[in-house]
């Protein structure tokens, strides 16, 4: 069997579906072990997962709340990302060092663990968790430019120099998470992809989650408002205006409300509102007619997978890119984050819980999905890039040893 690495930044979102492809690859007899934030991992991890710790500099409340567009992009990679990279760098190159797995899969926007494996001369797979980089620079020349940029300028440092390719996308191969019936057309210059839609596994339970209250529910349409974990200051006039939304259509709905920050106050339960600070989201998809979200690629996609519409109210990074695939594919209303009041959502929440094409898009994208195959076909698709490649590495072994006396090949892996 066969030794993968797994390299993810300090990120739920992103780390969720690694843990996926991770279980279905260890169910098929693999070792697998991971690079990034322990703390994190430690909480999102199946028990006895390996960790090597990574330091992960850069914190999200430097970020400022009004960036948007272009801007947002720019620090995302210029204060976010970037700077995650060389962070994590000296622990993902120890992980290498000491697992020597066969293949790292590497998060798409942890360019670690691409640079690292070029370095050591292994090959990597990455891992989209959001198609957002497959087309979001796309009419954003500026944009691509200095991101190639930056990437370049890392590589120098702490990759293989020589190599051509954006370290954003492997030229082995790149899982994307998503299906081309919700992402549309992409370029044609990412090397080869494979969509296999959402990779979902499972989740902790969250045994104090007041089942009981979803469960009364009269008949009425259960919406679910959530703005994911990394918005919670710049969510409370949005999050006011969906609670207002919900409690003019008493009536006719109700709502889940995730509220991480605590902007809306201590906890609340009531006839026809829910809030709380953290929400078993995927079980509640199973049984939710709407969902209102800032257009995250792991809640939009969670969401579809169900055959559930959206009202979309992206905020920056990628979460434009997808409204707008949701948007085009029928799926979903947008609204504008800035500036929708009670009305608008209202409206907006209308239209998809009455609209009979909004479902019907949804429950098609949530086909694709999954036929797509999700996790099991990118653990599928990971297992046969490292067979592809098993020639090669041995070759490689085979010259180092006559080169260097068989010091790095000799080294026996740890178990």
């Amino acid at each position: 069997m066969s030794r993968f690495l797994f390299v993810v930044p300090p990120l739920v979102g992103h780390v969720n579906p690694a843990v996926a492809v991770a279980g279905e690859l260890v169910a098929r007899g693999h070792t697998v072990a991971w690079a990034g934030e322990p703390g994190l991992l430690a909480r999102l991890l199946p028990d006895g997962g390996r960790v090597f710790a990574c330091a992960v500099q850069p914190d999200w409340s430097a970020r400022p709340d009004g960036l948007r567009g272009v801007a947002a992009l720019k620090f995302l990679w210029e204060r976010w990302f970037g700077p995650l990279a060389e962070a994590m760098l000296p622990g993902v190159a120890e992980a290498v060092e000491r697992f020597r797995p066969d293949l790292v899969v590497a998060d798409q926007q942890t360019v670690a663990g691409a640079l690292a494996a070029e370095r050591a001369g292994l090959p990597f797979v990455t891992l989209a968790s959001t198609s957002g980089e497959l087309t979001g620079a796309v009419g954003l020349p500026k944009v691509g430019a200095w991101t190639g940029e930056l990437l370049a300028g890392l590589r120098a440092r702490f990759g293989d120099p020589g190599a051509g390719h954006d370290p954003r996308f492997s030229p082995w191969l790149t899982i994307v998470c998503s299906t081309p019936e919700l992402a549309g057309p992409v370029p044609r210059d990412k090397g080869p992809l494979a969509f296999v839609g959402p990779a979902l596994g499972a989740r902790p339970r969250d045994a104090a989650f007041p089942w009981d209250w979803v469960g009364e529910d009269g008949g009425l349409p259960l919406v679910l408002v959530t703005l994911g974990t990394a918005n919670s200051a710049a969510g409370a006039r949005f999050l006011g205006a969906c609670v207002a939304a919900v409690r003019e259509r008493a009536d006719r709905l109700r709502a889940v409300v995730a509220d991480p920050g605590g902007v809306l106050g201590p906890p609340s339960a009531a006839p026809g509102l829910l809030v709380r600070p953290v929400v078993p989201q995927l079980p509640l998809l199973a049984g939710a007619a709407a969902v209102v979200c800032h257009a995250g690629h792991n809640t939009v996609a969670e969401a579809l997978w169900h055959g559930v519409p959206l009202v979309v109210a992206p905020i920056r990074d990628d979460q434009p890119v997808i409204a707008g695939q949701v948007t085009a594919a029928g799926a979903g209303v947008r609204v504008r984050f800035g500036r929708s009041g009670p009305e608008t959502v209202g409206a907006a929440l209308d239209a998809v819980l009455s609209g009979p094409g909004y479902a019907a898009s949804a429950r098609r994208i949530g086909a694709s999905f999954r036929a797509a195959g999700g996790a099991a076909a990118a653990a599928e698709r990971v297992e046969q890039v490292e067979r592809a490649e098993r020639p090669e590495r041995a070759e490689r072994a085979e010259r180092a040893e006559k080169v260097g006396g068989g010091h790095m090949s000799a080294a026996a892996p740890e178990r």
